[in-house]
């Protein structure tokens, strides 16, 4: 059975749920599939407790909490996830319509598609040892959704990245924690890795040189790590391995819908946000024109955009009258707002 709706928004991170915000001010109704099983994207899946400092009027907010905002907002509009599954196929079902598949066999009917899949899926790049896939979600975890768990316990933190750092710095404060990369110069903002310093020099955090080679089941800690450094190969028992060595981006079935791409992104106009395909849009990360910015305040902003011109495609016998929240009956009667 097909379900039909007005926009379908590949992806489901903060971009993508403030755009159903939007395009529900105009009457537009969406559908979303992501193939994470819940919403929030990256925030949610990578980062839920780690606080971001750039979101206009909060002066910090974490993932997990913004998430939760804005599905609050979206809430009205009576958005329908698809979770747990991606966009497979989209093909052209008349001069108005999108015929979509998704990787669960699900069929959607849209007049516009809105491509806000972040920077694609994400895959985290795990170490090149053999078996750790046995360790996976057990004692072995490429990001972190509840650090709680961590309390009072020995972590080895791999990486010398932002997420490594970040999260050395903040589990210090209830757990054993070791940092472990091939040098001793980082990646990371400077302010991290000069708090990761200083709790170094008061014994806080303890940093090991060296590059991960072999994992096994522990005698005295659920698991021994084995090292190299200077040719020498040194051995920790931990209760956790933290590998944070990045993502890599699979822009996965997108790659084949023939978009133009700028090196496995996007390109779009900056007056619509379109690609250059006619009805089908692109915001946030994984889009590209000059002067782009990776941030989520600038795709709430191409989100914007976007909305007004989906109105055409969605309602072409109709003019886009503009409203603003903070006048308008009409918005105020949808937002349940007295």
């Amino acid at each position: 059975m097909e379900d039909k709706t007005d926009v379908l928004i590949v992806g489901a991170g903060p971009v993508a749920l403030f755009a159903i915000f939007e395009l529900g001010l105009l009457n537009i109704k969406c559908h979303l599939v992501d193939n994470l099983d819940k919403p929030g994207g990256q925030c949610s899946e990578l980062y839920p407790e780690k606080p971001i400092y750039d979101i206009p009027a909060r002066v910090m907010i974490t993932g997990q909490e913004l998430t939760d905002e804005l599905m609050k907002q979206a809430k009205p509009f009576e958005p329908i996830f698809h979770l747990g599954q991606q966009v497979e196929k989209i093909l052209k079902k008349n001069e108005k319509e999108w015929l979509i598949e998704t990787s669960n066999g699900k069929t959607i009917i849209a007049k516009c598609i809105v491509i806000a899949a972040g920077a694609g899926s994400f895959v985290p790049r795990k170490p090149p040892i053999e078996g750790i896939e046995n360790y996976e979600n057990k004692n072995v975890f490429y990001s972190i959704k509840d650090k709680s768990i961590f309390k009072n316990k020995t972590v080895l933190i791999a990486g010398g990245g932002d997420s490594a750092l970040d999260w050395t710095n903040e589990l210090s404060n209830i757990a054993d924690v070791k940092l472990i990369h091939r040098r001793k110069e980082f990646r990371a903002a400077p302010d991290s890795v000069n708090k990761m310093l200083e709790l170094e020099n008061k014994n806080l955090v303890t940093f090991m040189l060296g590059q991960l080679t072999k994992i096994k089941q522990g005698k005295a800690k659920p698991i021994e790590v084995h090292f190299t450094h200077d040719n020498k190969i040194n051995k920790i028992e931990i209760d956790y391995l933290l590998p944070f060595f990045g993502l890599k981006m699979e822009l996965g079935p997108i790659a084949n819908w023939g978009l133009n791409l700028n090196q496995n992104l996007i390109e779009v106009d900056t007056e619509k946000f379109e690609t250059s395909t006619p009805s089908i849009f692109s915001i946030g990360d994984i889009n590209y024109y000059p002067g782009k910015l990776k941030l989520i305040l600038s795709g709430f902003h191409e989100a914007a955009l976007m909305a007004q011109a989906c109105f055409k495609y969605c309602y072409p016998d109709k003019k886009n009258i503009f409203r603003y929240t903070t006048s308008s009956k009409d918005l105020h009667k949808k937002l349940g707002i007295k």
